[in-house]
């Protein structure tokens, strides 16, 4: 056989195409032991869940929901425990500071009467300001002790003067109504809002007067913030809006040689830059 015949037998043989006998192996995919192992896995996974969301799946949530409640419940009947009056009462109300007006038992029947409940009720705050809404009551400091106390510290209101014949200044020139005014205490007048700057004039003035020995008993500041004073002795002094310290030191100046005269006085006109006019009381004399 020559090299030429092989070739052809080469060619046919390629040319050749199979029969319905012939085993033909085309292209296929190969299972491997692996994937069919993650496959059980995931068909064993599938089954327990089944499982769990079954009948023993729906106890085990009812049992979860019923601790939950049980939780719920105790916490509220403690919270009851705790609110009871009968259970934890504040037992003392113990009061501090010093007190001239107010009265301890009073007091404690206020605060027991407006927050009732138990020792954990009680709000400090709420105490706090029944207590400072009260006339008298500049001040107060509220705290509770365990087990069972409540202790006030009180700051007294203290009065100085009387404002516009009703209510009470104390010594920061704020006013509350501190019920009957004691008479014995010095009169200032003055329009709304004025408060502290009349005591502050008071004090002022009063300051300067003490070395005669005369004290303020009735002030007036007008609306258009002029003084006018009348003293211990029955004197009225008209001062004005400007200067009013310089003009009563003008007044303390020349008051020795106006007692020298021997006659009563009534009023002082200060109100001029050089000398002053006196309005005497029996003869309307004036120098």
């Amino acid at each position: 056989m020559t090299k030429g015949d092989l070739t052809k037998q080469g060619r046919n043989v390629r040319k050749r195409k199979p029969s319905n006998g012939d085993l033909v192996h085309g292209p296929s995919t190969a299972i491997d032991s692996n994937d069919m192992d993650s496959f059980t896995d995931e068909l064993d996974d599938d089954e327990r869940i089944g499982k769990i969301g079954g009948p023993n799946g729906l106890v085990g949530l009812l049992v979860f929901l019923f601790v939950i409640a049980g939780f719920i419940y105790g916490g509220i009947q403690v919270i009851k425990w705790l609110e009871d009056e009968q259970q934890l009462p504040v037992q003392k109300v113990i009061f501090s500071g010093q007190r001239y007006v107010l009265v301890d038992e009073q007091m404690e029947a206020i605060i027991r009467k407006n927050q009732k409940g138990s020792f954990f009720a009680l709000d400090v705050n709420k105490v706090h300001k029944i207590l400072e809404d009260m006339p008298w009551v500049y001040r107060a400091s509220v705290r509770k002790r365990w087990p069972s106390s409540l202790h006030i510290y009180l700051v007294e209101q203290d009065p100085v003067a009387i404002w516009n014949d009703d209510l009470l200044l104390n010594t920061q020139g704020d006013i509350f109504d501190g019920g009957d005014p004691n008479k014995n205490l010095p009169q200032l007048f003055g329009p709304g809002g004025s408060e502290k700057t009349a005591l502050a004039g008071f004090n002022a003035m009063q300051s300067l007067l003490s070395s005669t020995g005369l004290t303020i008993n009735e002030l007036f500041l007008s609306e258009r913030f002029a003084w006018r004073v009348e003293l211990s002795n029955g004197i009225r002094l008209n001062i004005g809006r400007q200067q009013f310290i310089d003009r009563l030191q003008n007044f303390i100046d020349v008051f020795p040689l106006l007692q020298a005269q021997n006659k009563a006085i009534n009023y002082i006109d200060l109100r001029y830059d050089i000398g002053l006019a006196v309005g005497w009381q029996k003869n309307d004399k004036k120098e």
